[in-house]
């Protein structure tokens, strides 16, 4: 209220004033900071407590499944501790299937290892060959990926380390249909393609939006994945791993402009879409150092490299045969750990 227009005399001459929400005549009083210190106190308890039970929830909306559960799977010759391993390098088995219950006989139609070395500020991405001829423990030799068909990710796991010697600390599986969620979460990625390349995307993704030309492109979720996928456009699946490092790449540089709120968000999206063996806490740990990790250079490689391997068929089927798989071995061991190869 204006008072008659003598604004001045509010508080000036009277004690009492109109509250315009209430009414009400309201008397001054004394203010009780001490009320009002527990007043925020407790609102912000509160508030923590939103947040933190917001942040569980998401945390434990991941499908966590350890691989230690199946006795009948064989462990590798070598124990962990007998592998080359460095407590600032994590590395992390990533698996493409069309399936997300692992050892349901599913295909892995990508099998990426991501090694974060904090030692030298380098995120790697490692293609492992799903035709690559191994040897699977407790089975005859047979390809890669036919690890998954008869032991899931814990037999994968083991091929890996009996064949070449690396230690796997974490794994994450995600199905195709994940895949293309978690891409459009972040509102798609740019890639550089070719016109035959965007030929087979406009033909198989299913997308209405169809691409043009070549280029750089913004490509959807089933875009990218169709992508990841296509080895049939030009190279065989020695392009299709490239194509694969490379979406991963485009996800991570689309990921480094993110936010912290936007993080979350792709957290909150990405957690019920994977199945993985990280616990609460070491997401917890990861997404705290997430912007860090993110500034790290990208690197690429693959196995079987071109200069030792050499295509064959074997119980009539098209496989890579590795020449030498001491090489193999110190070829990947190398790009994954660098000079600072502990000595063992």
């Amino acid at each position: 209220m204006y008072n008659n227009g003598k604004q001045g005399n509010l508080g000036a001459k009277n004690k009492n004033y109109v509250d315009i929400s209430s009414g009400k005549k309201l008397h001054k009083r004394k203010i009780s900071w001490g009320k009002v210190l527990s007043a925020i106190f407790f609102s912000l308890v509160g508030i923590c407590g939103i947040i933190l039970i917001y942040a569980y929830t998401m945390l434990h909306s991941f499908n966590y499944q350890d691989i230690d559960t199946n006795p009948d799977i064989p462990q590798s010759s070598e124990e962990d501790s007998s592998l080359i391993n460095d407590n600032m390098v994590l590395n992390v088995l990533l698996l493409g299937t069309d399936s997300q219950s692992a050892g349901d006989g599913g295909r892995t139609d990508t099998i990426l290892i991501l090694s974060l070395d904090a030692r030298h500020k380098k995120l790697k991405v490692t293609s492992l060959m799903r035709d690559t001829w191994v040897k699977i423990p407790g089975y005859q030799k047979d390809r890669l990926n036919a690890a998954y068909a008869y032991g899931g990710v814990k037999l994968t796991l083991e091929t890996i380390k009996y064949n070449f010697g690396v230690k796997i600390d974490r794994y994450a599986l995600v199905d195709f249909d994940g895949f293309e969620s978690i891409v459009d979460s972040i509102g798609g990625i740019n890639l550089l393609l070719t016109s035959a390349e965007v030929e087979y995307i406009n033909k198989n993704s299913g997308d209405n939006h169809y691409l043009k030309g070549s280029g750089e492109m913004r490509l959807s979720g089933k875009q990218a994945l169709m992508h990841a996928r296509n080895r049939d456009s030009l190279g065989s699946d020695y392009d299709r791993t490239e194509r694969q490092r490379n979406v991963i790449t485009a996800i991570v540089n689309k990921t480094k402009m993110l936010n912290i709120g936007q993080i979350t968000k792709l957290i909150s999206t990405l957690a019920p879409l994977v199945t993985t063996n990280f616990k609460a806490p070491e997401i917890t740990i990861l997404a705290k150092n997430s912007l860090s990790y993110l500034n790290f250079s990208i690197e690429q490689f693959r196995i079987p490299t071109d200069d030792n391997v050499h295509n064959e068929t074997i119980d009539h089927k098209m496989v890579l045969v590795i020449n030498d798989m001491k090489k193999a071995k110190n070829d990947i061991l190398k790009f994954i750990y660098e000079d600072t190869i502990p000595q063992q």
